[in-house]
């Protein structure tokens, strides 16, 4: 028997509800995992909210860390007792037992604890693939991070300070500048405060920024324009304020033929060697003091409810990891 939350409907998050079901054995190429981490992201809360459509009743969840109780028929490589994690795209993480295909688990280094890696599966392959696989980002570039001081943004800073960049980092609030200083940007704007256009173009001597990353969305999104330099890139990739709606192309014509994607984590890795790739980039990043896991705080999995309030407040402060 497992407990699983589950969603009849879209809403807030009251519409998460624990569920008892019968898990079956594991299917052919399956496992069954006993989860132990579950790490936190906002596009939990896209799906529960609706903005990214889900076929109802659904499960919610993509980050986990587990250990291996059972095997599927025909899976090699992965032994019971095994420490494992996965980013997705499987949805359902948070639960205390689940089966899923052993193709999207990764085996865990000893040198990394669950809480940890929980924090940083997804958060970090998606800092991956935005920085190195979409926006290619060079030594030397000044780039400009929106919500530096939240899981992922904190990852982007150290991320990007490792191979040699210049980084720009925006905050909501003066109490959240710190962590945004202490992952390594080299200037923190406080967005209620500042005129972030015009300092950005101060710091750049007038020309902007050639990459910027937007996780924030409708909240930024003209801030962002206001801030790329002349053909610069826009990576929009999260809309933790709502969605970015009527892009206008004149604009981007306007603001100095500027670029703009949406990329998402799984078009840029599809197969099973580039996931691996990307997972022992992660833990490079790691191992060399680039990043870290940077977990703010820890709730119960039973808590998920509070925990989804929380993050959609902006009341959290880097990784959230929800422990069984």
């Amino acid at each position: 028997m497992a407990r699983v939350v589950r969603i009849e409907q879209t809403g807030g998050p009251e519409v998460m509800q624990w569920v008892d079901v019968d898990l079956p054995d594991p299917a052919p190429g399956e496992v069954r995992l006993r989860t132990t981490a579950v790490g936190l992201n906002f596009i939990d809360i896209y799906h529960r909210r609706g903005d990214y459509k889900l076929p109802l009743p659904a499960e919610l969840g993509s980050e986990s860390v587990g250990v291996v109780e059972a095997l599927g028929p025909g899976v090699t490589g992965l032994a019971v007792g095994d420490r494992v994690a996965t980013f997705g795209p499987e949805r359902g993480a948070y639960a205390t037992h689940r089966n899923l295909p052993a193709e999207h688990l990764s085996r865990l280094p000893d040198t990394v604890d669950d809480a940890s890696a929980a924090a940083l599966m997804l958060k970090g392959s998606t800092v991956e693939f935005l920085i190195e696989r979409c926006a290619k980002v060079e030594a030397g570039q000044t780039v400009l991070v929106h919500a530096a001081a939240g899981g992922v943004g904190q990852l982007l800073v150290g991320w990007l300070k490792a191979i040699g960049a210049t980084v720009i980092g925006t905050v909501g609030s003066a109490a959240k500048a710190a962590r945004a200083r202490e992952a390594g940007a080299d200037h923190v704007l406080d967005r209620s405060q500042a005129d972030v256009a015009a300092r950005v173009r101060e710091i750049t001597g007038g020309t902007g920024c050639p990459v910027i990353f937007d996780g924030v969305g409708k909240a930024t999104w003209a801030q962002s324009l206001d801030c790329a330099a002349r053909r610069g890139l826009i990576v929009s990739f999260g809309s933790a304020s709502g969605p970015v709606e009527g892009v206008a192309l004149g604009m981007l014509a306007a603001k100095g033929s500027l670029f703009v994607t949406r990329p998402t984590l799984f078009d840029y890795v599809v197969t099973r060697d580039e996931r691996q790739q990307v997972i022992d980039r992660v833990f490079a990043m790691l191992a060399s003091g680039a990043i870290s896991a940077g977990i703010g705080q820890t709730l119960a999995l039973t808590d998920v409810a509070e925990a989804h309030r929380r993050l959609e407040a902006g009341a959290t402060e880097g990784a959230t990891v929800l422990l069984p």
